[in-house]
């Protein structure tokens, strides 16, 4: 499901600008975070060994097994992945079970689309089987193009074109006088998640919406399409979620409790993140007659695709009728969980996840990226027999149901919520892969360790590191020279991170390699061994640097004597989003200022001309002073004992390390850091959201929102959300500190 649609992915999110010419044997800071100098050299020891059991061949026969059917959630071929995986955990030593939940899958029943007028063109809404992919022509359990969670619906209007279908792109429409109401929106893919679109059309009157693949974001402007490229060919169709996950994932008829069989359940005209207007995604071959059929204004240069064409906006004359039907039933979700225990700190886990299910045969998404964590897992299984068990205990987990909406992973987080947070040191999450740079995002008090293994796996195309590599690329794109760690970004939504950092306050990471394959076959049926092992990664060596890196931070959370996390990280990132959000009222402010300024001269001007008439645009609502001063003093108090601790534990760790007692106690008050920073009655309008730094948008779908209650309540001039969530967050930041004044206590500062 993630975002980057595995040429998203191509961004590296750790960012920097210093070129580094050639990989060091281990990174330049020998001791690793959490361990002692002695420690460290017997960690890359036993990383060593680790990577010297990894084989590229094994991932290419995993990738071949696993999607030679389609596996999407309630599918056969989805259940026969989830035991064959399973059975491999077992073989390799880990203590495996599949625990089964019981979710809303709708599927479809009919799909028509039909431009009834000016002339009447019935939609192929099919992709073709193509003699260059083995698959594409297996039909049986496959899943139609569709968007899960639309509403049923019989529909027939004008067409109106949205542009992404964002709410500033009905703002533009409303300025030119085109309102949607009663209309059917077509809108393109891109410019923020899907289910955004669908949201912000029913919110307008829209009757329906339809979202389509143009050429330029994914198809021949970007490269040749398949099969002779890897982008988007003119029937193809990017399937997804438009289930409203912004309110909350997982199954929409069970939010906050597990979906075991005695769950109570809502009704599903009850359930708020099933969409309230029929959607569906077609492809730019099936959008096109569409396109041409439409009059009204010529689109913003901004808003034209690459069709050959006239985009124009509408309404009309084209009229479309759309009908859509579902199954809506409840389907097993099969999440795999094998456990290896640790041999110290027992109750203490290093979780660690990717997804099994794709909307067609997923080999880019997301089994390019599970057969790496097999690979992990298997390194570490034959470890164990030679004597070596780690510290802590390590969950593999394969989740079930991601793609519709992080099904799987929320639900069992949502059933082990009480054990989770009282053992779960971290979650590490992936979500395919491909070749390129290193991609990381996540909690910052994990960033430095996250810069040291990037330090320390080393790139095969290049030869230099994978924190290198992302170096020379950001020094291509004229970015700043860093002053130290590259920074991580932070965590919204898309994938299965979600449920354990911002429900339950785990610290997590989201990691993966790509950039350089090129975009088309994201939730296709191209998404095909065929298509990856040819523009993915043909010879799996960045599968490989998968492995290496997601194993590192395992065995690392593993075997710390001390958890590795690092607070002035977290605190120099929530310094940026207040500043930030302190800009943006600054810069409200102005622009309100300005336009009162403008409106009022044109009512001057005017008032000397009774004849001319003139119907102003609504005033903004002025910005008060906003009080930030809460939030200041408690970041400032949290740098403060950030700074305390890490410099504190970095002098106790140089010598001999912390003594056993104190570690122990330690790692315990450790364990919940991140836990601090939630709020048990969440975010508004969004409970289900705990955590206050990091958060999805209400209207940005994935894309972030940090320090959200005040960031959002700053945007939509909501003054008394404001005040409260200053409090709020301050609130949050003071407890951290207070655990980090004790942890330094404890270590005697």
């Amino acid at each position: 499901m993630l975002r980057h649609s595995r040429i998203r992915r191509a961004a590296p999110i750790l960012t920097a600008t210093v070129l580094i010419g050639s990989a060091p044997t281990q990174s330049s800071d020998d001791t690793l975070l959490g361990f002692t100098a002695e420690g460290s050299r017997a960690q890359r020891d036993l990383e060593r060994r680790f990577d010297e059991r990894l084989d590229a061949g094994n991932l290419r026969e995993r990738l071949r097994y696993l999607t030679r059917h389609p596996n999407h959630i309630g599918s056969p071929g989805g259940k026969e992945n989830a035991e064959w995986i399973a059975a491999q955990f077992r073989a390799w030593g880990f203590d495996t079970r599949i625990e089964e939940y019981r979710v809303l899958f709708p599927t479809p029943r009919e799909r028509v689309v039909e431009v009834v007028s000016p002339s009447r063109v019935r939609l192929k809404l099919e992709e073709p089987t193509v003699s260059e992919d083995a698959t594409s022509g297996v039909k049986r359990d496959r899943l139609p193009s569709y968007n899960a969670y639309s509403a049923d619906g019989d529909v027939e209007g004008e067409v109106v074109y949205v542009n992404y279908g964002i709410p500033s792109d009905y703002d533009e429409l409303a300025r030119r006088g085109i309102d949607v109401r009663g209309k059917v929106v077509l809108a393109r893919y891109g410019g923020s998640w899907r289910g955004i679109k669908p949201k912000a059309a029913a919110e307008r009157g829209a009757i329906a919406c339809l979202i389509y693949s143009d050429p330029r974001d994914d198809g021949y402007f970007q490269g040749d399409v398949y099969p002779e490229g890897a982008y988007r060919m003119e029937q193809g169709v990017q399937r997804g979620s438009v289930a409203d996950m912004p309110q909350y994932p997982g199954d929409p008829l069970t939010p906050g409790v597990g979906a075991t069989p005695e769950a109570r359940r809502l009704d599903r005209d009850e359930a708020p993140t099933i969409m309230k207007i029929p959607v569906l995604p077609i492809s730019y071959g099936d959008a096109r007659p569409i396109l041409e059929a439409m009059s009204g204004p010529v689109a913003p240069q901004a808003w034209r695709g690459a069709l050959p064409l006239t985009y124009h906006l509408g309404p009309g004359p084209a009229r479309v009728h759309v009908k859509l039907a579902f199954d809506w039933n409840l389907v097993p979700a099969y999440d795999v969980i094998a456990s290896l225990e640790g041999s110290t700190y027992p109750d203490e886990w290093v979780v660690r996840g990717n997804h099994m299910d794709g909307w067609t045969f997923g080999a880019g998404d997301p089994l390019s990226g599970m057969v790496a964590l097999m690979e992990e897992a298997k390194a570490i299984g034959e470890l164990t027999a030679t004597g070596w068990r780690p510290k802590r205990t390590i969950v593999f987990a394969g989740w079930d149901g991601e793609e519709p909406g992080l099904l799987g992973s929320t639900e069992w987080a949502e059933d082990h919520g009480p054990e989770l947070r009282d053992k779960a040191v971290a979650y590490l999450n992936s979500d395919g892969n491909g070749r390129g740079f290193l991609s990381v995002e996540g909690s910052h008090q994990l960033e430095r360790f996250v810069n040291q293994i990037g330090a320390d796996v080393t790139d095969p195309e290049t030869g230099v590191t994978a924190l290198a590599r992302v170096k020379a690329l950001m020094a291509v794109r004229g970015a700043p020279a860093p002053t130290g760690d590259l920074t991580i970004s932070p965590l919204g939504s898309g994938s299965d991170y979600t449920p354990f950092l911002q429900h339950l306050g785990i610290a997590s990471l989201n990691i993966g390699y790509g950039g350089e394959g090129g975009g088309g076959s994201y939730h296709s049926i191209f998404d095909s061994f065929d298509h990856y092992t040819r523009f993915g990664d043909p010879t799996f060596e960045y599968g490989i640097m998968l492995a290496k890196t997601g194993g590192r931070a395992t065995l690392r959370l593993a075997e710390a004597d001390v958890l590795p996390y690092r607070f002035t990280s977290l605190s120099e990132a929530i310094d940026r989003y207040l500043g930030e959000v302190a800009e943006l009222a600054d810069r409200m402010r102005t622009d309100t200022e300005r336009q009162h300024r403008l409106l009022d001269t044109r009512a001057y001007e005017l008032a000397a001309d009774p004849t001319e008439t003139w119907v102003p645009p609504a005033r903004k609502e002025p910005v008060p002073h906003l009080n930030f001063a809460p939030l200041e003093n408690a970041a400032d108090r949290l740098g403060d004992a950030a700074k305390a601790y890490d410099a504190e534990l970095a002098e106790r760790m140089e010598p001999n390390g912390v003594d056993p007692a104190t570690a122990r106690r330690l790692n315990e008050l450790l364990q919940g850091m991140e836990q601090r920073l939630t709020r048990e009655d969440g975010l508004p309008r969004r409970p289900w959201f705990r955590h206050q730094i990091y958060a999805p948008g209400f209207w940005t779908g994935y894309g972030v929102k940090t320090l959200p209650g005040v960031r959002e309540a700053v945007e939509e001039r909501d003054w008394g959300t404001f005040d409260l969530f200053v409090r709020e967050i301050a609130a949050a930041l003071d407890r951290l500190s207070d655990g980090l004044e004790e942890a330094s206590r404890m270590l005697g500062g």
